[in-house]
Protein backbone atom coordinates (compact mmCIF):
# COMPACT_ATOMS: atom_id res chain seq x y z
CA UNK A 1 0.00 0.00 0.00
CA UNK A 2 1.34 3.22 -0.96
CA UNK A 3 1.91 5.94 2.04
CA UNK A 4 2.95 8.83 2.91
CA UNK A 5 5.52 8.85 6.21
CA UNK A 6 5.10 11.85 8.70
CA UNK A 7 8.27 12.05 10.49
CA UNK A 8 7.57 13.80 14.19
CA UNK A 9 9.63 15.75 15.53
CA UNK A 10 7.24 16.72 18.42
CA UNK A 11 4.60 18.97 17.32
CA UNK A 12 1.10 18.54 19.01
CA UNK A 13 -0.02 18.92 15.65
CA UNK A 14 1.36 16.31 14.22
CA UNK A 15 -1.54 13.36 14.22
CA UNK A 16 -3.64 16.36 12.74
CA UNK A 17 -1.61 15.99 9.76
CA UNK A 18 -1.88 12.70 9.49
CA UNK A 19 -5.48 12.88 9.87
CA UNK A 20 -5.91 15.59 6.93
CA UNK A 21 -4.04 12.99 4.67
CA UNK A 22 -6.45 10.10 5.43
CA UNK A 23 -9.03 12.57 4.88
CA UNK A 24 -7.67 13.15 0.85
CA UNK A 25 -8.00 9.45 0.53
CA UNK A 26 -4.17 8.87 1.11
CA UNK A 27 -2.28 6.55 3.76
CA UNK A 28 0.41 7.79 5.79
CA UNK A 29 2.22 6.39 8.59
CA UNK A 30 3.74 8.54 11.74
CA UNK A 31 7.23 7.97 13.34
CA UNK A 32 9.93 9.61 15.26
CA UNK A 33 12.01 11.74 13.73
CA UNK A 34 14.81 9.53 13.73
CA UNK A 35 13.18 6.29 12.60
CA UNK A 36 12.78 6.62 9.07
CA UNK A 37 11.58 3.01 7.71
CA UNK A 38 14.74 0.65 5.85
CA UNK A 39 11.86 -0.24 3.37
CA UNK A 40 11.15 2.23 1.13
CA UNK A 41 9.21 1.06 -1.83
CA UNK A 42 5.76 2.35 -0.70
CA UNK A 43 7.24 5.40 0.41
CA UNK A 44 5.15 8.55 -1.90
CA UNK A 45 6.87 10.87 0.08
CA UNK A 46 8.20 13.21 3.35
CA UNK A 47 6.76 15.52 5.76
CA UNK A 48 8.07 16.81 8.40
CA UNK A 49 6.32 17.85 11.50
CA UNK A 50 6.96 21.04 13.76
CA UNK A 51 8.34 20.76 16.89
CA UNK A 52 8.69 22.59 20.54
CA UNK A 53 12.18 23.26 20.13
CA UNK A 54 14.42 25.98 18.21
CA UNK A 55 16.76 24.04 15.88
CA UNK A 56 19.62 26.19 17.55
CA UNK A 57 18.98 24.71 20.46
CA UNK A 58 21.36 21.95 21.65
CA UNK A 59 18.50 19.52 22.74
CA UNK A 60 16.61 19.96 19.22
CA UNK A 61 15.92 16.70 17.94
CA UNK A 62 17.81 16.66 14.35
CA UNK A 63 17.84 13.95 11.71
CA UNK A 64 20.04 13.31 8.71
CA UNK A 65 17.60 14.20 5.50
CA UNK A 66 20.34 13.86 2.80
CA UNK A 67 19.20 10.52 1.74
CA UNK A 68 15.79 11.43 2.30
CA UNK A 69 15.49 14.40 0.25
CA UNK A 70 17.38 12.68 -2.71
CA UNK A 71 14.93 9.99 -2.85
CA UNK A 72 11.74 11.42 -2.06
CA UNK A 73 9.53 14.61 -2.04
CA UNK A 74 9.97 15.93 1.17
CA UNK A 75 7.06 19.09 2.66
CA UNK A 76 8.68 20.71 6.02
CA UNK A 77 6.15 22.07 8.09
CA UNK A 78 7.11 25.06 10.90
CA UNK A 79 10.41 23.18 12.64
CA UNK A 80 10.52 20.84 9.74
CA UNK A 81 10.67 23.76 7.14
CA UNK A 82 13.24 25.71 9.75
CA UNK A 83 15.76 22.43 10.21
CA UNK A 84 15.88 21.85 6.36
CA UNK A 85 16.83 25.94 6.24
CA UNK A 86 19.40 25.96 8.97
CA UNK A 87 20.80 22.81 8.27
CA UNK A 88 21.54 23.64 5.07
CA UNK A 89 23.24 27.31 5.60
CA UNK A 90 20.20 29.41 6.13
CA UNK A 91 19.59 31.65 9.02
CA UNK A 92 17.14 30.71 11.95
CA UNK A 93 16.42 33.20 14.64
CA UNK A 94 14.51 33.96 17.35
CA UNK A 95 11.62 36.58 16.26
CA UNK A 96 10.87 39.98 18.01
CA UNK A 97 7.90 38.31 18.85
CA UNK A 98 5.95 35.21 19.16
CA UNK A 99 4.28 34.95 15.83
CA UNK A 100 1.29 33.59 16.55
CA UNK A 101 -2.20 33.12 14.98
CA UNK A 102 -4.25 34.40 12.12
CA UNK A 103 -1.81 35.82 9.16
CA UNK A 104 -2.39 36.41 5.14
CA UNK A 105 -0.36 35.75 2.58
CA UNK A 106 1.10 38.80 0.64
CA UNK A 107 3.19 37.10 -1.58
CA UNK A 108 2.80 33.89 -3.91
CA UNK A 109 4.99 32.36 -6.88
CA UNK A 110 1.71 31.19 -8.51
CA UNK A 111 4.03 29.36 -10.86
CA UNK A 112 4.74 26.74 -7.90
CA UNK A 113 3.08 23.49 -7.98
CA UNK A 114 2.57 23.79 -3.66
CA UNK A 115 0.38 26.77 -4.26
CA UNK A 116 -1.66 25.29 -7.59
CA UNK A 117 -5.25 27.30 -7.26
CA UNK A 118 -4.05 28.75 -4.04
CA UNK A 119 -4.13 32.88 -4.08
CA UNK A 120 -2.56 36.23 -2.20
CA UNK A 121 -4.79 36.83 0.44
CA UNK A 122 -5.23 33.47 1.72
CA UNK A 123 -5.32 32.94 5.53
CA UNK A 124 -3.04 30.98 7.08
CA UNK A 125 -1.79 30.25 10.85
CA UNK A 126 1.54 30.40 12.20
CA UNK A 127 2.77 28.98 15.57
CA UNK A 128 6.16 29.78 16.21
CA UNK A 129 8.78 31.95 18.29
CA UNK A 130 12.00 32.13 15.52
CA UNK A 131 11.79 33.02 11.37
CA UNK A 132 14.11 31.87 9.07
CA UNK A 133 15.92 34.71 8.53
CA UNK A 134 17.78 33.91 5.18
CA UNK A 135 18.21 30.94 2.97
CA UNK A 136 20.75 29.23 1.33
CA UNK A 137 21.66 30.56 -2.53
CA UNK A 138 19.61 27.50 -4.13
CA UNK A 139 16.79 28.14 -1.73
CA UNK A 140 13.47 30.24 -3.74
CA UNK A 141 11.28 31.71 -2.07
CA UNK A 142 7.72 30.97 -3.16
CA UNK A 143 5.45 33.20 -0.09
CA UNK A 144 5.30 35.89 1.98
CA UNK A 145 3.49 37.65 4.70
CA UNK A 146 3.41 41.25 6.11
CA UNK A 147 5.60 40.28 8.41
CA UNK A 148 7.35 37.16 7.65
CA UNK A 149 9.17 37.31 4.12
CA UNK A 150 10.20 33.44 4.03
CA UNK A 151 6.92 32.20 4.54
CA UNK A 152 7.89 29.23 1.98
CA UNK A 153 10.45 28.28 -0.07
CA UNK A 154 11.19 25.61 -2.59
CA UNK A 155 14.60 23.89 -2.81
CA UNK A 156 15.95 24.25 -6.63
CA UNK A 157 17.01 20.76 -8.25
CA UNK A 158 15.13 18.80 -5.59
CA UNK A 159 11.25 18.16 -4.96
CA UNK A 160 11.67 19.82 -1.37
CA UNK A 161 9.36 22.65 0.01
CA UNK A 162 9.22 24.23 3.28
CA UNK A 163 6.49 26.57 4.81
CA UNK A 164 6.73 28.24 8.26
CA UNK A 165 2.87 28.06 8.85
CA UNK A 166 0.49 25.03 9.64
CA UNK A 167 -1.58 23.98 6.70
CA UNK A 168 -2.67 20.95 9.21
CA UNK A 169 -4.99 23.61 11.14
CA UNK A 170 -8.91 24.80 10.59
CA UNK A 171 -7.61 28.12 10.49
CA UNK A 172 -5.27 27.64 7.30
CA UNK A 173 -8.06 28.32 5.03
CA UNK A 174 -6.23 26.44 1.72
CA UNK A 175 -4.35 23.85 4.05
CA UNK A 176 -6.10 20.84 2.63
CA UNK A 177 -5.56 22.18 -1.06
CA UNK A 178 -1.76 22.81 -0.34
CA UNK A 179 -1.66 19.07 1.27
CA UNK A 180 -3.74 18.08 -1.45
CA UNK A 181 -0.90 19.58 -4.48
CA UNK A 182 1.90 17.99 -2.35
CA UNK A 183 0.23 14.98 -2.84
CA UNK A 184 -0.24 15.34 -6.26
CA UNK A 185 3.19 16.36 -6.69
CA UNK A 186 4.04 13.06 -4.97
CA UNK A 187 1.88 11.13 -7.55
CA UNK A 188 -0.08 9.43 -5.25
CA UNK A 189 -2.98 7.49 -6.38
CA UNK A 190 -4.69 8.37 -3.27
CA UNK A 191 -7.34 5.18 -3.14
CA UNK A 192 -7.32 4.10 0.62
CA UNK A 193 -10.75 3.99 2.13
CA UNK A 194 -12.55 2.90 5.09
CA UNK A 195 -14.18 0.37 2.63
CA UNK A 196 -10.55 -0.71 1.38
CA UNK A 197 -9.49 -0.53 4.84
CA UNK A 198 -12.20 -3.05 5.59
CA UNK A 199 -11.66 -5.37 2.65
CA UNK A 200 -7.51 -5.83 2.84
CA UNK A 201 -7.99 -5.99 7.08
CA UNK A 202 -10.31 -8.99 6.67
CA UNK A 203 -8.18 -10.44 3.97
CA UNK A 204 -5.36 -10.09 5.91
CA UNK A 205 -6.53 -11.37 9.20
CA UNK A 206 -7.78 -14.28 7.58
CA UNK A 207 -3.96 -15.17 6.56
CA UNK A 208 -2.62 -14.15 9.94
CA UNK A 209 -4.91 -15.81 12.43
CA UNK A 210 -5.49 -19.18 9.80
CA UNK A 211 -7.88 -21.41 12.03
CA UNK A 212 -6.49 -20.21 15.12
CA UNK A 213 -8.70 -19.13 18.13
CA UNK A 214 -9.20 -15.72 19.76
CA UNK A 215 -10.28 -14.06 22.74
CA UNK A 216 -10.93 -10.40 22.94
CA UNK A 217 -11.88 -8.72 26.06
CA UNK A 218 -15.12 -6.16 25.13
CA UNK A 219 -16.13 -3.43 27.12
CA UNK A 220 -18.58 -1.99 25.20
CA UNK A 221 -17.23 1.04 24.00
CA UNK A 222 -16.35 1.66 20.00
CA UNK A 223 -12.68 0.48 19.54
CA UNK A 224 -13.26 -3.28 20.85
CA UNK A 225 -16.62 -3.58 19.50
CA UNK A 226 -15.53 -2.53 15.62
CA UNK A 227 -12.95 -4.95 16.50
CA UNK A 228 -14.80 -7.65 17.24
CA UNK A 229 -16.96 -7.13 14.30
CA UNK A 230 -13.75 -7.19 11.94
CA UNK A 231 -12.87 -9.88 13.53
CA UNK A 232 -16.46 -11.86 13.45
CA UNK A 233 -15.95 -11.15 9.77
CA UNK A 234 -12.78 -12.92 9.23
CA UNK A 235 -12.74 -15.59 11.37
CA UNK A 236 -16.44 -16.30 12.48
CA UNK A 237 -16.70 -19.00 15.63
CA UNK A 238 -13.41 -18.96 15.93
CA UNK A 239 -13.57 -15.55 17.97
CA UNK A 240 -14.78 -15.86 21.42
CA UNK A 241 -15.58 -12.54 23.43
CA UNK A 242 -15.20 -11.94 26.94
CA UNK A 243 -17.38 -8.86 28.25
CA UNK A 244 -16.55 -8.66 32.30
CA UNK A 245 -19.12 -6.31 34.77
CA UNK A 246 -17.03 -4.68 36.87
CA UNK A 247 -20.13 -3.44 39.20
CA UNK A 248 -19.18 0.25 37.87
CA UNK A 249 -20.70 0.64 34.51
CA UNK A 250 -23.91 2.74 33.83
CA UNK A 251 -27.15 1.65 34.57
CA UNK A 252 -28.50 -1.42 32.59
CA UNK A 253 -25.53 -1.22 29.90
CA UNK A 254 -24.29 -4.73 31.01
CA UNK A 255 -27.55 -6.20 29.95
CA UNK A 256 -28.09 -3.58 26.71
CA UNK A 257 -24.81 -4.14 25.36
CA UNK A 258 -25.03 -7.67 25.79
CA UNK A 259 -28.06 -8.15 23.58
CA UNK A 260 -26.25 -5.09 21.14
CA UNK A 261 -23.55 -7.72 20.56
CA UNK A 262 -25.92 -10.74 20.42
CA UNK A 263 -27.55 -8.91 17.63
CA UNK A 264 -24.51 -8.19 15.76
CA UNK A 265 -23.73 -12.57 16.01
CA UNK A 266 -20.57 -12.23 18.24
CA UNK A 267 -19.85 -15.13 20.83
CA UNK A 268 -19.98 -13.30 24.10
CA UNK A 269 -19.37 -14.27 27.34
CA UNK A 270 -20.57 -12.46 29.75
CA UNK A 271 -19.13 -12.02 33.88
CA UNK A 272 -20.96 -10.85 36.69
CA UNK A 273 -17.78 -9.76 38.95
CA UNK A 274 -19.40 -7.32 40.66
CA UNK A 275 -19.14 -8.46 44.16
CA UNK A 276 -15.34 -9.67 43.52
CA UNK A 277 -14.72 -5.94 42.73
CA UNK A 278 -16.26 -3.93 45.58
CA UNK A 279 -14.83 -6.46 48.04
CA UNK A 280 -10.84 -5.34 46.30
CA UNK A 281 -12.25 -1.46 46.36
CA UNK A 282 -13.43 -1.54 49.71
CA UNK A 283 -12.42 1.51 52.19
CA UNK A 284 -10.02 2.69 48.79
CA UNK A 285 -10.12 6.39 47.68
CA UNK A 286 -6.58 7.30 46.40
CA UNK A 287 -8.02 7.22 42.87
CA UNK A 288 -4.83 5.70 41.28
CA UNK A 289 -4.92 2.89 43.05
CA UNK A 290 -8.62 2.29 42.16
CA UNK A 291 -7.44 2.05 38.98
CA UNK A 292 -4.68 -0.29 39.35
CA UNK A 293 -6.91 -2.23 42.08
CA UNK A 294 -9.77 -2.51 38.92
CA UNK A 295 -7.00 -3.10 36.26
CA UNK A 296 -5.53 -5.52 37.88
CA UNK A 297 -8.74 -7.25 38.65
CA UNK A 298 -9.80 -7.45 35.48
CA UNK A 299 -6.87 -9.17 34.25
CA UNK A 300 -7.90 -11.71 37.02
CA UNK A 301 -11.31 -12.71 35.86
CA UNK A 302 -10.41 -11.98 32.29
CA UNK A 303 -7.53 -14.69 32.58
CA UNK A 304 -9.95 -17.51 34.40
CA UNK A 305 -12.78 -17.14 31.65
CA UNK A 306 -10.29 -17.33 28.75
CA UNK A 307 -8.52 -20.55 30.35
CA UNK A 308 -12.04 -22.05 29.88
CA UNK A 309 -11.44 -21.85 26.27
CA UNK A 310 -9.62 -24.68 24.85
CA UNK A 311 -6.88 -23.96 22.48
CA UNK A 312 -6.68 -20.24 22.36
CA UNK A 313 -3.76 -18.81 20.37
CA UNK A 314 -3.90 -14.68 20.17
CA UNK A 315 -5.36 -12.37 22.43
CA UNK A 316 -7.06 -9.28 20.16
CA UNK A 317 -7.53 -6.03 21.23
CA UNK A 318 -9.27 -2.60 20.17
CA UNK A 319 -5.35 -0.82 19.94
CA UNK A 320 -5.98 2.49 17.90
CA UNK A 321 -3.13 4.83 16.35
CA UNK A 322 -3.18 7.07 19.16
CA UNK A 323 -2.01 4.82 21.75
CA UNK A 324 0.66 3.43 19.05
CA UNK A 325 1.58 7.35 18.68
CA UNK A 326 2.31 7.72 22.26
CA UNK A 327 3.79 4.61 22.84
CA UNK A 328 6.29 5.49 20.34
CA UNK A 329 7.38 8.41 22.72
CA UNK A 330 10.00 10.16 20.69
CA UNK A 331 12.35 11.39 23.90
CA UNK A 332 12.73 7.66 24.04
CA UNK A 333 10.11 7.60 26.95
CA UNK A 334 7.02 5.96 26.52
CA UNK A 335 4.04 8.22 27.01
CA UNK A 336 1.53 5.63 28.01
CA UNK A 337 1.44 1.69 27.31
CA UNK A 338 -0.63 0.92 23.66
CA UNK A 339 -1.90 -2.37 25.25
CA UNK A 340 -5.66 -1.66 26.37
CA UNK A 341 -5.50 -4.22 28.74
CA UNK A 342 -2.13 -4.04 30.68
CA UNK A 343 -0.69 -7.13 31.65
CA UNK A 344 -2.78 -9.76 30.16
CA UNK A 345 -0.05 -10.68 27.01
CA UNK A 346 3.27 -11.02 28.98
CA UNK A 347 0.37 -12.98 31.67
CA UNK A 348 -1.43 -14.94 29.49
CA UNK A 349 1.67 -15.96 27.04
CA UNK A 350 -0.96 -15.38 24.03
CA UNK A 351 0.06 -13.61 20.39
CA UNK A 352 -0.78 -10.47 20.14
CA UNK A 353 -3.62 -9.24 17.71
CA UNK A 354 -4.52 -5.46 17.11
CA UNK A 355 -6.63 -4.57 14.17
CA UNK A 356 -7.44 -1.28 14.35
CA UNK A 357 -3.79 -0.20 14.99
CA UNK A 358 -3.40 2.02 12.40
CA UNK A 359 -6.83 4.28 12.61
CA UNK A 360 -7.55 7.54 14.65
CA UNK A 361 -10.48 7.53 16.43
CA UNK A 362 -13.32 9.16 13.69
CA UNK A 363 -11.44 6.37 11.13
CA UNK A 364 -12.88 3.79 13.71
CA UNK A 365 -16.54 5.11 13.63
CA UNK A 366 -16.29 5.02 9.92
CA UNK A 367 -14.97 1.45 9.58
CA UNK A 368 -18.15 0.53 11.69
CA UNK A 369 -20.80 2.33 9.40
CA UNK A 370 -18.47 0.79 7.02
CA UNK A 371 -19.25 -2.80 8.61
CA UNK A 372 -23.10 -1.72 9.26
CA UNK A 373 -23.19 -1.49 13.02
CA UNK A 374 -25.82 0.21 14.68
CA UNK A 375 -25.83 3.85 15.21
CA UNK A 376 -25.70 3.84 18.86
CA UNK A 377 -22.78 1.33 19.25
CA UNK A 378 -20.68 3.93 16.83
CA UNK A 379 -21.39 6.83 18.25
CA UNK A 380 -21.06 5.96 21.95
CA UNK A 381 -19.19 8.28 23.98
CA UNK A 382 -16.31 7.67 25.48
CA UNK A 383 -15.78 5.99 28.93
CA UNK A 384 -13.42 5.43 31.53
CA UNK A 385 -12.09 1.63 31.42
CA UNK A 386 -12.28 2.35 35.74
CA UNK A 387 -15.97 3.13 34.90
CA UNK A 388 -17.39 5.00 37.46
CA UNK A 389 -15.11 3.90 40.30
CA UNK A 390 -13.47 7.40 38.94
CA UNK A 391 -16.65 9.54 39.27
CA UNK A 392 -17.46 8.45 42.15
CA UNK A 393 -15.03 10.87 44.39
CA UNK A 394 -13.54 9.17 47.55
CA UNK A 395 -14.23 5.03 48.32
CA UNK A 396 -16.91 2.96 46.68
CA UNK A 397 -19.88 1.31 48.22
CA UNK A 398 -22.91 -0.48 46.19
CA UNK A 399 -25.03 2.32 47.90
CA UNK A 400 -22.77 4.69 46.22
CA UNK A 401 -22.51 3.28 42.60
CA UNK A 402 -26.50 3.17 43.18
CA UNK A 403 -26.75 6.46 43.12
CA UNK A 404 -24.50 7.56 40.50
CA UNK A 405 -25.83 5.23 38.18
CA UNK A 406 -29.89 6.65 38.62
CA UNK A 407 -28.12 10.08 38.25
CA UNK A 408 -26.16 9.70 35.43
CA UNK A 409 -28.79 7.82 33.73
CA UNK A 410 -30.99 10.98 33.56
CA UNK A 411 -28.63 13.42 32.58
CA UNK A 412 -27.81 10.82 29.52
CA UNK A 413 -30.81 9.94 28.84
CA UNK A 414 -31.74 13.29 29.05
CA UNK A 415 -29.04 14.65 26.22
CA UNK A 416 -30.87 11.93 23.74
CA UNK A 417 -33.94 13.10 24.02
CA UNK A 418 -33.18 16.47 23.57
CA UNK A 419 -30.65 15.50 20.54
CA UNK A 420 -27.71 17.09 22.10
CA UNK A 421 -26.15 13.76 22.78
CA UNK A 422 -24.39 13.73 19.33
CA UNK A 423 -23.62 17.10 20.04
CA UNK A 424 -21.22 16.46 23.27
CA UNK A 425 -18.07 14.83 22.99
CA UNK A 426 -18.41 13.33 26.24
CA UNK A 427 -20.46 13.48 29.17
CA UNK A 428 -21.23 12.15 32.69
CA UNK A 429 -22.37 12.65 36.36
CA UNK A 430 -19.67 12.57 39.13
CA UNK A 431 -21.00 11.86 42.62
CA UNK A 432 -19.03 14.41 45.15
CA UNK A 433 -17.75 13.28 48.58
CA UNK A 434 -19.54 16.27 50.27
CA UNK A 435 -22.91 16.89 51.66
CA UNK A 436 -25.07 19.88 52.00
CA UNK A 437 -28.32 20.90 53.42
CA UNK A 438 -30.82 21.10 51.55
CA UNK A 439 -35.17 21.15 52.20
CA UNK A 440 -37.69 18.43 51.09
CA UNK A 441 -41.33 19.45 51.64
CA UNK A 442 -41.56 20.34 54.99
CA UNK A 443 -37.83 18.34 56.36
CA UNK A 444 -34.80 19.59 56.16
CA UNK A 445 -32.42 16.87 54.48
CA UNK A 446 -28.69 16.61 54.49
CA UNK A 447 -27.56 14.24 51.39
CA UNK A 448 -25.10 14.28 48.23
CA UNK A 449 -24.24 16.40 45.86
CA UNK A 450 -24.08 15.61 41.99
CA UNK A 451 -21.82 17.52 39.38
CA UNK A 452 -22.68 17.48 35.68
CA UNK A 453 -20.03 17.08 33.24
CA UNK A 454 -20.21 17.49 29.53
CA UNK A 455 -17.80 18.58 26.97
CA UNK A 456 -16.89 19.17 23.53
CA UNK A 457 -13.94 18.04 21.69
CA UNK A 458 -12.27 16.29 18.82
CA UNK A 459 -9.93 14.29 19.86
CA UNK A 460 -9.73 14.61 23.55
CA UNK A 461 -6.07 16.13 23.38
CA UNK A 462 -8.45 19.73 24.80
CA UNK A 463 -11.73 19.79 25.53
CA UNK A 464 -14.03 22.96 26.18
CA UNK A 465 -17.32 22.67 28.62
CA UNK A 466 -20.75 22.06 26.58
CA UNK A 467 -22.42 25.23 26.60
CA UNK A 468 -25.90 23.43 27.36
CA UNK A 469 -29.22 25.29 27.28
CA UNK A 470 -30.26 26.55 30.39
CA UNK A 471 -33.40 25.01 30.34
CA UNK A 472 -31.84 21.66 29.85
CA UNK A 473 -30.09 22.12 32.38
CA UNK A 474 -32.81 22.90 35.08
CA UNK A 475 -35.07 20.33 34.20
CA UNK A 476 -32.22 17.81 34.94
CA UNK A 477 -31.47 19.42 38.21
CA UNK A 478 -34.75 18.73 38.97
CA UNK A 479 -35.16 14.94 37.83
CA UNK A 480 -32.16 14.16 39.65
CA UNK A 481 -32.91 15.53 43.05
CA UNK A 482 -36.67 14.45 42.43
CA UNK A 483 -35.90 10.82 41.37
CA UNK A 484 -32.59 10.05 42.80
CA UNK A 485 -32.47 8.76 46.70
CA UNK A 486 -29.65 10.58 47.85
CA UNK A 487 -29.23 13.81 45.99
CA UNK A 488 -30.30 17.11 46.78
CA UNK A 489 -27.91 19.42 44.98
CA UNK A 490 -26.59 19.28 41.20
CA UNK A 491 -23.80 21.83 40.01
CA UNK A 492 -22.31 21.90 36.41
CA UNK A 493 -18.90 21.73 35.33
CA UNK A 494 -17.34 24.77 33.57
CA UNK A 495 -13.93 23.95 33.36
CA UNK A 496 -12.04 23.72 30.23
CA UNK A 497 -9.49 21.27 29.44
CA UNK A 498 -6.78 22.47 30.09
CA UNK A 499 -6.25 23.40 32.88
CA UNK A 500 -8.90 20.75 33.95
CA UNK A 501 -9.03 17.39 32.92
CA UNK A 502 -12.09 15.81 31.48
CA UNK A 503 -12.67 13.20 34.26
CA UNK A 504 -12.38 14.29 37.59
CA UNK A 505 -10.04 11.29 38.90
Amino acid sequence: MEKIIILDFGSQTTQLIGRRLRDLNEYCEILPYNKFPEQTDEIKGVILSGSPFSVYDPTAFKADLSAIRAKFPVLGICYGAQFMAYTSGGNVEAAGSREYGRANLSYIDSEDPLFKDIHSGSQIWMSHGDSITKIPDNFKKIASTDDVELAAYKIEGEATWGVQFHPEVFHTLDGISLLENFLEICKCKRDWSHASFVESTVADLKKQLGNDKVVLGLSGGVDSSVAAVLLHKAIGKNLTCIFVDHGLLRKNEFENVMRDYEHLGLNVIGVNAKEYFYKMLEGVSDPEKKRKIIGAGFIDVFDQEAHKIENVKWLAQGTIYPDIIESLSITGTTIKSHHNVGGLPDKMKLKLCEPLRLLFKDEVRKVGTELGMMHHLIKRQPFPGPGLAVRILGAITPEKVRVLQEADDIFINGLREWNLYDKVWQAGAILLPVQSVGVMGDERTYENAVALRAVTSTDAMTADWAQLPYEFLAKMSNEIINKVKGVNRVVYDISSKPPATIEWE
